[in-house]
């Protein structure tokens, strides 16, 4: 058994083919949109596969830093998954100027003139002082900083406790996510309006950024265990990952659908109670031709039949059942985002049948680029954070833990 938990040599591998299929996908998605001389389906579907790629890392973020403050040996056998998608941002950061260059092509409010409705000309007027390119880009700029620095100062403390042992450095990590967490909720918030909401800027709903807050977390969750079944059928985690282990990641991801489930349906409940003109046509679009049955597949297949499948303690156990729930779960994230963004498009005219292609492309494009840089960066330091005070309860067959609370 490899002790020093170093990662396999095929994840090197996995990365490249995950470049090369997402390197062609981008390809593709670039030249179905200049074929048909509409670039702007390009940056439209590029925006979707960016906030689904970026929602993974930042979810992880989040993850990392709440199983610090509560502890569990569900976070410790997975922190380096953990760890090596929050060090994806920087690769993120870049991959964001591509938004930038089609801002044009994005949103609505960056040439308010060519806004049909006089109405809506006015109320967008009037938020141009926080909706204006300089003040967008500034505050993408301030998000990264935000995020990049947690990730580095936490990364950086877990490197040197590797080193020396120091739980003094577990205490460092433990008192910085606390407010690390208020930060990632208030940068993620306002990246949410800026990145999305602003799609719509005539509209506006006061939890829009907890609805992508729990998008995040479901999508970090489901790929956490993606990746902990890959790692489980290679050594040396082989040894690591129990069924007690699975259990514990598949309540999480139960607690994260139920979570995002209940955001959505309050956001809507409120909205459709209310039937303010102002409010309603984001639903409205979104209830009119397939974009109604997209919504259906979304109750269906990203709460309900997870809901169910996860109420089985067998099931959430058995990595290899439970990875085709997490796998489902993934996908539905890809469509809730492409209901949420496409049919602001849509709704002024801007979608073709290649557009539709596009937007399920793109994902495939970016996700490949972003778990390409992942792989990595999980390459890049050992697979279990040896030096960690929990780390032998963590790894203990679960036999023996299941007799320890016994006698005790």
């Amino acid at each position: 058994m490899n002790t020093t938990y170093d990662a396999p040599s095929d994840l090197g591998r996995l990365g490249q083919r995950a470049l090369i299929i997402g390197g062609l996908a981008l390809v593709l998605t670039l030249a179905g949109a200049a074929l048909t001389g509409n670039m702007a389906a390009f940056f439209r579907s590029y925006l979707v596969g960016y906030v689904f790629c970026v929602g993974v890392a930042l979810g992880s973020l989040a993850l990392l830093m709440l199983q610090f403050l509560s502890g569990g040996d569900w976070g410790v056998v997975i922190r380096r998954v953990l760890e090596a998608a929050t060090r994806t941002l920087p690769l993120l950061a870049i991959l964001f100027i591509p938004v930038v260059l089609g801002m044009t092509s994005l949103y609505e409010w960056t040439h308010i003139d060519q806004i049909p409705s006089e109405e809506a000309r006015k109320l967008v007027a009037h938020k141009q002082p926080y909706l204006n390119i300089p003040f967008f880009i500034g505050r993408t700029i301030f998000y990264f900083a935000v995020w990049i620095f947690l990730t580095r100062l936490l990364n950086g403390w877990s490197r040197r406790q590797d080193e020396t042992g120091d739980p003094e450095l577990l205490r460092k990590m433990q008192d910085w996510s606390g407010p690390g967490l208020v930060l990632y909720g208030l940068t993620v918030t306002f990246a949410a309006i800026d990145w999305v909401m602003s799609l719509a800027p005539e509209w506006f709903s006061t939890i829009f950024g907890l609805m992508l807050m729990a998008g995040q977390g479901v999508a970090a969750m489901a790929f956490v265990i993606i990746m902990a079944v890959v790692l489980g059928r290679r050594e040396p985690m082989s040894h690591v990952f129990q069924p007690r282990h699975f259990q514990d990641l598949g309540k999480l991801l139960l607690a994260l659908v139920m979570v995002w489930a209940y955001f959505n349906f309050s956001q809507f409940l409120i909205i459709w109670s209310g039937n303010l003109p102002e409010e309603i046509p984001w639903y409205i679009a979104r209830f009119r031709g397939g974009w109604g049955y997209i919504g259906v597949m979304l109750v269906l297949f990203h709460f309900a039949l997870p809901f169910v499948m996860l109420l089985s303690r067998n099931l959430k156990r058995d990595g290899r059942k439970l990875v085709y729930v997490a796998l489902l779960v993934l996908f539905m994230r890809v469509t809730d985002l492409i209901w949420m963004i496409a049919p602001e498009f849509a709704r002024h005219g801007h979608h073709t049948a290649v557009g539709a292609a596009l937007y399920l492309l793109a994902p495939v494009g970016l996700g490949g680029v972003w778990l390409w840089w992942f792989m990595r960066q999980l390459q890049a330091r050992p697979l279990m954070p040896v030096r960690d005070p929990h780390f032998e309860e963590a790894i203990e067959p679960e036999h023996h833990g299941a007799v320890a609370a016994e006698h005790h």
